[in-house]
This record gives structure tokens, C-alpha cells and sequence, in this order.
């Protein structure tokens, strides 16, 4: 239940912490007092869009905590695990929020959130109805739902959401393969193509490394020949060759040994140097019989170089994405040339889904047709207990011609309040008095089933009064023995039958208006009751006294 809800500066409201109890909390005031603030409060905590105008004057913004006690906090921690927000632990849940004149905030348990996360927790929570204010009940979806926690048909209507998502998925794919037969042809085409290039081309990536070796040698040959055959004869050529010039050296060294042997110390190097000389002359020797000049060979490299910067610039960037492109073309071409194969495939399965939807919905559909005149009897017995004695109302089950994601039928409830008149659907319903009297023996009826905790009813006992408004409090008060019920009235019929009664009062303070908050008890209480009669008379406070006495 809502145990405290505070309020700063919003409105005519400076400060306000509100303590709640259980069952039905009354609130009264006169005309203007500030009772809308209340819901004005709640509906910020729900995470509806903040008006600036809502600040107090002179205040730079405005705020607003609600601390709810989760006894069963299993909705409520779904919703904060999906948006990454701590569970609830301790079954305490705190919503906060703050509206500036320049920027807003939220905060769920003290931790930053999103509107989208106030309005998602909102759902689990509270309940809120106003004189105008029942599209969840005028909804044919949200009427389905209600058929279906009256019929305890929840886990059968899950069975049938999964089947319907699998059969949604595999007509998809069905259809999305037999609608592209044109496209298909077209595909082929391209398909055929890339993988017969990427093919052709034979590519071995790890030769590419020799593959560009060769093709630069192949391309600069005539220049490679004519230096490698200068180098070659600056080393052997003869007269001018430098292995001639290194012998006569080696030679007059010799000689040098012979008369002085100690110069062997430094000589010994040249030994080495000839040696040299003579492996680097084999190897221009090599190097000059290796290099092809064939013109023709130097072609057919350019041209295989050629044709793999192409691939690569189509399919790449490198050799190895281009074999990885083949084999998703390879693969893909394979699929498409069987695509008459699938498609038979998709289409079994495709069938075989909705067998098993139509099945799924059979099981729903008699949950449905059995709880439908059950749920629209007792409806009918709260109507009657809300003056509504001859009045008709049915649930109505309609067979679609498609299965849709609630089902293979859809429902719709009919309410006619005048005998020998047609039922009409309740969006048809103009009248607010009904609507809301409809809408509470609704409530009453699936006072079981549902599991929001707080309910909160802004003056839907407008348009009616006298034994009327007796019952709508007895309904509310019958409520509150399974919720917290919240009922903001300006009948003391409605106001004597709650466990806790507050009073909003406006008065003027140091010049300026504020509104209040508090809980009546004891004569408070009857002269509250008084003047909601419109009398301050003994007979008035005669009646106020047994309107407290016969709860």
C-alpha cells in the first residue's frame, strides 16, 4: 500500500506529509480546497509529464515522495530488473520526484530513472480513476485481460502467446522467401557470377608475399640484368676486374710474408677478402641466369596481379576476405538454386504453427466462454446493489477471422442501463455517472483477480446521490478489504464508511493561501459529515452520527 506520500511546493500545497492506513481512506474538503493536488501528486509519481505551472509561486520547484509497502514485490522486481534498477529487498519501494523551472528528475529507491520506468512501475501500483477518466476500462484489450484473470486463464493465454510468436516467425520466413521470387532470379545471376570469378581466380593467400616478388622482378628485369652485369664485370672483368687487381695483390703480399714474416699480423685479412670476392662473383654469376626476360612471363604475372587488386577492391579489402566472400556467395547460391525445397519446408512448418496457435486458442477460448457469463452476473448483481436493477450487461466473445496475439476471439463488454433497450458498448456510454458506477461493479467483480495495490477513485460519485451513494461507498469500503482503497468524495455517505478520513482545508497564512491535510476523528469527524450535509442543526449532526454508526 501508498504508507506516505510528501509534497513541497506544489500548487497551493507548501508541505504536506501524508500518512495513509488501509482499506478505504476518505478525502473530503470543500470546492477548490486543494483535493486535486493529491492526484495531481500521484499522477507525477506515475510518471506523468510535469507542467511548470504546477510550482508553487515563488518556489524554485517542486516535489513529490511516495513510500509504498510491497508485501509481494514480484511485479514490482520485474520491472526494476528489466530496467536495470536494484531490487526491492525489504518490500519498501521509494519514487521521487523533483520538477525544476529549468530541468526534472526521478529517482526510484534513491537511484536516477526514467519516466518510462515511473509509468512501467505505475501499472503495478496504483489505480487511478477520475469522473473522466476510464479509458482501461472502455479498452476492449484491456477488457480481454479482465475476462481472462476472472477465467484464472493467464497461464492458458501465455501457452497461446508462445505459439503465436513461433507461428508469426515462421510465416514470416515463408513469405518473405515466396515473395522474392523475381528478386530471386536477379540474385541467382549475381550469386553465379561471384562465385565463379572468386573461383576462377584460384587464390592462395599466403603465396601473395612470392606472388608480388616475382612480379616486381619480372617488371624491372632489363634494368636488374644491366646492373647486376655492370657489378659483375667491375669484379671479374678482365684487366679492369677487381679480382685480377686483389690477386696481383695477394701475390705482392706474398712477397711481403716471405722477407718479413711478422707482417702476416695485419696481411691476414686479405685471405678473407678473396674469398669474399669470389663467392659474391658466383652469385652475380646466378643471379644474372635467373632473371627472365620473357616478355610473355612478365605479362601473365602483371595481369594476375591485376586480377587480385581487382577481387580485393570488390570483395576485400584483403585476399582472404575475398575467399571468405566466395564461400558466403557459394553458400547463399546454394539456398536460392533450393529454394523450392525450403520454401515446401517453410510453408510445413509455417502450417504446422498455426495448428498448434488454433490449438493453444482452443484451450483459451473455452476458459473464455466459460468465464464470460459468470463475470457478466456478478457484474450485474453489483449493478443492481448500485441502482442498476433492471439493467443488462454481457461480455461478448466475437470469433476473428484471424488469430491475433490475444487470441482467436475478442471481447467486448455491452451494458444496457434501460429495459427493452439494445446493450451498447461501454465507449458508447456518454453518461459519467454510469460509466463510473459500471466501472466499480467491474472492479468489485475482479476484486480478486486483480493485484494493484492502491486504488484511487477522484469524485466518481458525481451524478449521484441519497441510497446511491451509500452503496457506491459500501463498494468501495468492500474494496478496501483487498486493496487500499483511495476515494476523494464529496458525499458523507461515502466519507462516514472509511477506516481513515482526512480533511483538505485552503486558508490564508502570512498572506498567502496554502492547502492542508489532516486526519478528522472523534467530533472532527461529525462536523466534517455536517457540513458535507449542508447543515450545523442537531438533525444534522443527528444523521452525521448515524451515518458514522452504521458502517
Amino acid at each position: 500500500m501508498l504508507s506516505l506520500l510528501k509534497i513541497r511546493n506544489l500548487a497551493l500545497v507548501e508541505r504536506l506529509d501524508w500518512e495513509l492506513g488501509g482499506g478505504l481512506v476518505g478525502v473530503t474538503g470543500e470546492t477548490g480546497a486543494g483535493k486535486s493536488v493529491i492526484v495531481g501528486a500521484l499522477k507525477l509519481v506515475l510518471g506523468e509529464r510535469a507542467d511548470k505551472g504546477l510550482i508553487r509561486t515563488g518556489a524554485e520547484g517542486c516535489q513529490v515522495e511516495a513510500v509504498f509497502e510491497l508485501p509481494d514485490a514480484g511485479g514490482v522486481n520485474r520491472v526494476l530488473e528489466e530496467m536495470g534498477l536494484e531490487r526491492c529487498e525489504d518490500g519498501q519501494l521509494l519514487i521521487k520526484r523533483v520538477v525544476g523551472s529549468s530541468s526534472n528528475r526521478q529517482f526510484v529507491n534513491n537511484s536516477p530513472a526514467t519516466l518510462s520506468v515511473l509509468k512501467s512501475l505505475g501499472r503495478n501500483l496504483v489505480d487511478l480513476h477520475g469522473p473522466h477518466d476510464h479509458q482501461s476500462l472502455l479498452s476492449v484489450e484491456r477488457q480481454l485481460v479482465m475476462l481472462d484473470a476472472y477465467g484464472g486463464a493467464e497461464e492458458a493465454g501465455a501457452a497461446y502467446r508462445r505459439s503465436w510468436s513461433v507461428w508469426r516467425e515462421a510465416e514470416a520466413r515463408w513469405r518473405e522467401l515466396r515473395d522474392a521470387e523475381e528478386a530471386g532470379e536477379q540474385e541467382l545471376e549475381l550469386l553465379r557470377h561471384q562465385v565463379q570469378e572468386i573461383e576462377a581466380a584460384e587464390i592462395d593467400p599466403e603465396g601473395e608475399g612470392e606472388l608480388q616478388e616475382r612480379y616486381q622482378r619480372a617488371a624491372n628485369s632489363a634494368k636488374l640484368v644491366g646492373v647486376t652485369g655492370q657489378a659483375l664485370a667491375l669484379v671479374t672483368g678482365e684487366d679492369t676486374g677487381v679480382m685480377d687487381r686483389v690477386r696481383e695483390l695477394q701475390r705482392l703480399v706474398g712477397e711481403l710474408e716471405k722477407n718479413d714474416p711478422a707482417a702476416r699480423e695485419w696481411t691476414a685479412g686479405l685471405e678473407t677478402a678473396v674469398v669474399e670476392l669470389e663467392d659474391l662473383s658466383r652469385e652475380l654469376e646466378r643471379y644474372l641466369g635467373e632473371i627472365d626476360l620473357d616478355p610473355e612471363q612478365a605479362s601473365a604475372l602483371e595481369e594476375r596481379v591485376d586480377l587480385l587488386e581487382s577481387l580485393k577492391r570488390k570483395y576485400g579489402p584483403a585476399l582472404g576476405d575475398v575467399v571468405e566472400s566466395g564461400a558466403r556467395a557459394a553458400e547463399r547460391l546454394g539456398a536460392v538454386e533450393n529454394r523450392g525445397e525450403l520454401l515446401e519446408e517453410l510453408e510445413v512448418e509455417a502450417k504446422s504453427a498455426r495448428q498448434a496457435v488454433v490449438e493453444a486458442g482452443a484451450v483459451l477460448t473455452g476458459k473464455r466462454r466459460r468465464a464470460a457469463p459468470r463475470l457478466a452476473k456478478e457484474i450485474r448483481r453489483h449493478l443492481a446493489e448500485l441502482g442498476f436493477r433492471q439493467a443488462a450487461f454481457e461480455v461478448n466473445l466475437e470469433l476473428q477471422a484471424e488469430p491475433s496475439a490475444t487470441g482467436l476471439e475478442s471481447a467486448e463488454f455491452a451494458f444496457g442501463p434501460n429495459p427493452g433497450e439494445p446493450l451498447k458498448p461501454l465507449r458508447q456510454i456518454a453518461s459519467s455517472g454510469e460509466i463510473s458506477r459500471v466501472m466499480l461493479s467491474v472492479k468489485s467483480a475482479l476484486a480478486r483477480e486483480d493485484c494493484t495495490p492502491l486504488m484511487v477513485f477522484d469524485e466518481i460519485d458525481a451524478n449521484v446521490g441519497g441510497e446511491i451513494a451509500r452503496a457506491v461507498g459500501r463498494k468501495m469500503a468492500a474494496l478496501g478489504g483487498a486493496h487500499q482503497v483511495v476515494a476523494i468524495t464529496h458525499f458523507p455517505q461515502v466519507a462516514a464508511l472509511a477506516s481513515q478520513h482526512f480533511l483538505v482545508e485552503k486558508k490564508v497564512a502570512g498572506g498567502r493561501t496554502v492547502s492542508s491535510l489532516q486526519e478528522v476523528k472523534g467530533e472532527a469527524r461529525v462536523e466534517e459529515l455536517m457540513r458535507m450535509l449542508g447543515g450545523q442543526s442537531e438533525e444534522a449532526r443527528s444523521m452525521a452520527r448515524s451515518l458514522l454508526d452504521d458502517r
